[in-house]
């Protein structure tokens, strides 16, 4: 009974923001399945919904001593840390600096298994930033010596989303709603729990992999914006406008909101198809089943970016 309990105490697992998104629903598998968490995240003092099953620590990339004693013992990191756009002092220069630091701490930590949460269609080439630090961050695992599972999500969709969420929430406050350009390029959207279902079996291999994650439908951004609206019951007009004149008008709904809605690189992105991909789905939730079910509270309220990552404060 004595070792039963002891064993219960362990932490083998180690998931870079498990109070954040992605990493909320992989540290959830994983409790699921019988496992105690570290987690290593910005916010170390968010509220903690997992209990005593997930610990948390401060990144502390300005000391990898510390980094590495909280690695030190666990099997496996999975991997979601990123930037979304450079804002203050996160930038994506700085955030491959940490992402090197994390890698080479994990390595010395003695960690016998990464699972990285990458973007499909990146490429150390790609002139968006985003997409070329997300190759990069690959390249960093790549060359660690240590094995594997890179995991590339399309356009990932979840009650936490912002992007999906802040879509409904347009399309349900505004008569008029821009499509940027065409409006036919793609995206392939995937639940954020089958991609977390996707990271933890990945972790279970000892072979190095990379693959996508995507989900069972494919639309174009039209058909999205229209599918939303006709499951939100919302009788809106769409109006194609220039990709300048889109950013523009997210320009200014962001300073009604106090936030960042869409950057010109993000839009890019989604004008040339990378939220796609050539490889069979492996994900099983359908975007429109999933909005049917969660219509009452998709679109509700504005998520802000800004709010998640800069201006979390805990209440005194």
């Amino acid at each position: 009974m004595q070792l039963s309990k002891a064993r219960d105490k362990i932490y083998m697992d180690v998931v870079t923001g498990s109070f954040g998104y992605i990493g909320k629903y992989i540290t959830q598998k994983l409790i699921s399945s019988g496992k105690r968490v570290k987690t290593i995240t910005t916010h170390p003092d968010k509220p903690n919904p997992f209990g005593n099953d997930v610990k948390a620590y401060p990144y502390n990339f300005d000391n990898p001593e510390l980094l590495i004693n909280v690695l030190k013992g666990c099997e496996t990191l999975f991997n979601t840390y990123w930037v979304r756009f450079n804002y203050v002092k996160q930038s994506f220069e700085n955030a491959l600096r940490n992402t090197d630091m994390l890698f080479d701490s994990a390595r010395k930590a003695g960690i016998k298994k990464i699972v990285h949460i990458g973007v499909t269609n990146c490429s150390e080439s790609d002139a968006l930033p985003y997409y070329r630090g997300k190759a990069l961050q690959e390249k960093m695992l790549k060359e660690l010596g240590i094995p594997y599972s890179i995991i590339r999500p399309t356009l990932v969709f979840g009650k936490e989303d912002i992007l999906v969420n802040n879509i409904a929430w347009t399309i349900r406050r505004f008569p008029l709603v821009p499509i940027f350009g065409s409006g036919d390029y793609k995206v392939q959207p995937v639940f954020v729990k089958d991609v977390a279902s996707i990271a933890v079996e990945c972790a279970q291999k000892n072979t190095s992999e990379t693959l996508d994650a995507i989900g069972p439908e494919t639309f174009t951004y039209e058909e999205m914006l229209r599918v939303m609206a006709s499951v939100l019951n919302r009788d809106v007009k769409f109006i194609h406008v220039w990709p300048d004149i889109g950013i523009f008008l997210g320009k200014i709904i962001g300073l009604f909101v106090n936030d960042v809605l869409l950057t010109k690189d993000e839009l890019q992105g989604l004008m040339a198809n990378k939220l796609t991909s050539q490889q069979a789905p492996n994900g099983k939730t359908k975007f429109t089943e999933w909005l049917k079910a969660n219509k009452g509270i998709v679109g509700e309220r504005y998520t802000s970016e800004l709010d998640r990552h800069f201006r979390w404060k805990r209440s005194s």
